[in-house]
């Protein structure tokens, strides 16, 4: 199973981790990790990640999405980050807020290759 980093712990490139999920993500926490500015703790945990190379998936959380900020995400995109936008689904034909908000938890799962039942997979169950 992999291990994901929550709290303080994260900030030494010691501490021993697989994966870092920023969830939600501004745009100004996305072009401080995409600067390498680590002013404060969160940023630092990214920063960490993306020395020791390790996994960071980054959740941006607005939109409509300037150009500044598309820079941001292909650069962090070419330093194999995972950038998966909260844009939920809609094929799996949601009845609540809750079914989006599953939606995105579980694709965020799939990105850590932990097995869930977060959404109705396409294809899978659907005849």
């Amino acid at each position: 199973m992999k291990k994901v980093v929550i709290g303080i712990t994260g900030a030494s490139g010691s501490y021993k981790y697989d994966a870092v999920v920023v969830i939600p993500c501004s745009m100004g926490t996305l072009a401080e990790i995409s600067s390498g500015f680590a002013r404060n703790l969160l940023c630092r945990v990214a920063d960490v990640a993306l020395k020791e190379n390790r996994e960071l998936i980054i959740v941006p959380r607005e939109t409509p999405l300037n150009a500044i900020q598309l820079e941001n995400m292909l650069k962090l995109s070419r330093l194999n980050v995972t950038i998966l936008p909260t844009m939920p689904g809609y094929y799996h034909s949601p009845q609540t807020i809750q079914d989006l908000i599953d939606f995105v938890v579980g694709k965020v799962l799939d990105c850590l290759s932990i097995e869930n039942n977060s959404y109705e997979k396409w294809g899978i169950n659907n005849e």
